[in-house]
């Protein structure tokens, strides 16, 4: 098991994901005396006889003014079991492109719902999106159940609605929890609550604590080595006259000296004599290690090639298909002349077909759209200008994700992923 956990929380507007992620902080002591104070000051100004935890999490003065969130913010705080880094991302629709942002990286998602409401539109929504993202374990917080008049019948009901829905889209059943909780009293949230007799199982942060999950559950446990390369470093000094060494951080796998590798796209096969860091050198590196490497034999890399194990090295390609989450305010459409940007690589890239657009309430695809919207999700085919070595993202989530970037403004216009990611969420097809 993992010391740290990566996490995110998603849902709909007004189900209390700030006043949960505040009583996470709040519970497992992450915050200051004097922020508890500033709190306890606002919630009074407010006319609020407790304190309002939310106030913890949303900083933009939008955010409070609005009572929403609007950015994506990362959290930090830790048990003595666990170290957890928390995306907090928002609930309105015309956000979700934060929440993929959010989620990306995530082990674990914390999908919030109010028991009031249910499974409702926004909720499809999230739950298409972290399938189509690879998240591998998922919790169902059914928030507010203490405002329902018969809360085992609501919280069986919704469970039962929910788990439909995730076995759909692919999740094994244990690897799904639903919990009812009360994050504003603190209902099942670091403790187990009696006021849920009809609920036997861990309160949220003991099931954060004990959750299995790879240290890397991306896929890049299961493949050879992927090192994008970042940086050439080249002293020239008196101490180090002939220095040649690449920098960058381990995608996927790992290293040691001895190991036959090809540099991508060239082709062109060495081995690897040394593997340094600034505290010495290592006989072995892991995925998510920032390292140097030092290679046998004088071969041209550059910033934006990969350095792979020989056995299962990726093909190159200059043309793929792809599923992209469209970010930009103006739509995509066929013939769009991009920049990608594929782990330390950019390149110019043209927008071929429109494939399929996905309807998350469906589960379908509708084929051949005009155009993707601003968070719309589709497949879509693309030809870049100079070949990338990407896995499938159904493979590994590093070397299989990329960006779609403006090149007049630098903006990212698209989260993209190599492949069909959509079939593995799909039940049928538009007419």
């Amino acid at each position: 098991m993992s010391d740290l956990l990566r996490l995110a929380t998603a849902g709909s507007v007004d189900d209390g994901k700030s006043t949960l992620v505040g009583r996470l902080l709040y519970d497992t002591k992450s915050v200051l005396a004097d922020q508890i104070d500033a709190v306890t000051r606002a919630s009074v100004d407010k006319g609020l006889a407790t304190p309002d935890l939310s106030l913890l999490v949303d900083g933009l003065r939008a955010e409070r003014e609005q009572g929403i969130t609007i950015d994506v913010a990362y959290r930090y705080f830790a048990t003595p079991a666990r170290s957890f880094v928390l995306a907090d991302t928002p609930g309105h629709v015309q956000y979700t492109r934060n929440t993929v942002s959010g989620a990306s990286t995530a082990q674990l998602v914390i999908l919030l719902v109010d028991a009031r409401k249910g499974v409702i539109e926004q909720t499809r929504r999230h739950a298409a999106v972290l399938a189509l993202l690879g998240v591998p374990k998922l919790v169902l917080a059914v928030n507010k159940i203490d405002l329902v008049d018969d809360p085992a019948e609501v919280f069986a009901a919704i469970s039962a609605e929910f788990n439909t829905l995730t076995t759909t889209l692919g999740w094994a059943p244990e690897d799904v929890l639903e919990i009812p909780v009360s994050a504003l009293h603190g209902d099942n949230v670091a403790s187990r609550s009696r006021n849920t007799p009809y609920y036997d199982g861990p309160s949220l942060i003991e099931h954060l604590e004990s959750v299995p999950v790879d240290a890397d559950s991306t896929g890049a446990h299961t493949l050879g080595l992927r090192f994008p390369v970042q940086y050439v470093i080249r002293p020239r000094t008196a101490e180090h006259p002939d220095y040649r060494g690449y920098a960058g951080q381990i995608a996927a796998g790992s290293v040691s000296p001895g190991d036959e590798v090809v540099v991508l796209p060239s082709g062109i096969r060495t081995t690897v004599e040394r593997v340094d860091t600034p505290d010495g050198e290592l006989a072995v590196a892991q995925t998510g290690r920032s390292v140097t490497l030092i290679l046998a034999d004088d071969v041209d890399v550059s910033r934006g090639d990969l350095i792979a194990s020989v056995g299962d090295a990726p093909e190159p390609i200059d043309t793929f298909d792809a599923t992209v989450c469209w970010l930009g305010d103006k739509p995509l459409r066929p013939g769009a002349r991009l920049l990608l940007k594929h782990g330390t690589k950019t390149t110019q890239a043209i927008v071929g077909a429109l494939l399929e657009r996905f309807d998350e309430q469906r589960l379908a695809a509708d084929p051949n759209p005009e155009s993707l919207q601003l968070n719309d999700i589709g497949r879509i085919s693309v030809r870049i200008a100079e070949p990338v070595a990407a896995d499938d993202y159904r493979v590994n989530r590093h070397t299989g994700s990329f960006l779609l970037i403006d090149p007049a403004g630098g903006n990212t216009l698209a989260a993209g992923l190599v492949g069909d990611a959509l079939s593995a969420v799909e039940v049928g097809s538009g007419v």
